[in-house]
């Protein structure tokens, strides 16, 4: 139990881990686990527990998953912490497992958030290259010549 106060001691938020590991070194697992309990102290978080997912073929609906479905049944549970997006599994079984987290009434935590892209073909416009001063000059002699 950290100190959520310097003035009084109170157990922070009840949160679950869940880590997708498929062919990983009990050191990577180590590491992971611990990332997990570095991002809990450091936000005033109570790790409660690891559920590990290793069954590849299971689906939504791995044991590790269910076990953690369970959990979040509980009064006082706050959320799931994950590394990242990825540990939920690929995108069509992370959609599915972040919906029923959050049917769950609880959060998803990520220590790790997801990229954001940014797209050429979302600008307005076409994109222009200048060049040191030649720029200037061929658009003022693309314009023609001045009236006065």
């Amino acid at each position: 139990m950290e100190p959520l106060t310097e003035q009084r001691q109170a157990n922070g938020p009840v949160v679950y881990g869940l880590l997708r590991l498929v062919r990983v070194s009990p050191a990577r697992q180590e590491a992971l686990v611990g990332s997990l309990a570095e991002y809990c102290r450091s936000h005033e978080l109570q790790l409660s527990g690891v559920f590990t997912d290793r069954d590849t073929a299971a689906g939504a609906a791995s044991a590790a998953f269910t076990g953690l479905l369970d959990v979040l049944a509980l009064p006082d549970v706050y959320g799931v912490i994950a590394p990242a997006m990825s540990h939920l599994g690929p995108k069509a079984i992370a959609a599915e497992r972040r919906r029923r987290i959050e049917a769950a009434g609880s959060r998803l935590l990520l220590v790790r958030k997801p990229r954001t892209t940014h797209h050429a073909a979302a600008r307005t416009g076409p994109v222009r290259h200048r060049q040191p001063d030649t720029t200037r000059v061929l658009d003022a002699e693309s314009r023609g010549p001045r009236c006065p």
